[in-house]
């Protein structure tokens, strides 16, 4: 994906998450299920796992993803970008919450940062000043 349209999802995702509490509601009730996922850490395969075996976010299928995001796993811009997608198409079925690993130091010192710089050397830097911003 050309850092260009990385750029303007997570502008866009931004915009979207100034907008919200800092608190999320999710309300549910019997007939409708929420799945709840943590801890992805760039593992690609673990989220298409988890919507192989729950489905898609969708408007009859709401999601929970409880942070560290990234970090460690070699796919963390991947999962990012698969993530704020379904927030901005699905903004009251997709919610998701900040874990420490969306912290600049914790970046640094995990890998998130030196995966960007490698894979984008030309945008690398405003794409992780961007990402920082975001998170």
């Amino acid at each position: 994906l050309h850092a260009r349209y990385v750029l303007n999802l997570l502008h866009e995702t931004r915009k979207h998450l100034k907008q919200l509490p800092n608190i999320s509601h999710v309300v549910t009730c019997y007939s409708e299920e929420v799945t709840v996922c943590g801890d992805l850490h760039g593992q690609l395969d673990d989220l298409f796992l988890i919507f192989y075996k729950n489905g898609l976010p969708s408007p009859s299928k709401s999601y929970v993803f409880n942070g560290d995001f990234v970090d460690r796993g070699k796919q963390s811009l991947e999962i990012l970008i698969i993530l704020f997608t379904f927030l901005l198409i699905y903004p009251k079925e997709v919610h998701l919450n900040r874990g420490n690993h969306e912290d600049h130091m914790v970046n640094l010192r995990y890998g998130f940062c030196a995966g960007l710089s490698v894979m984008s050397r030309v945008h690398g830097k405003k794409i992780l000043r961007m990402f920082q911003n975001v998170f």
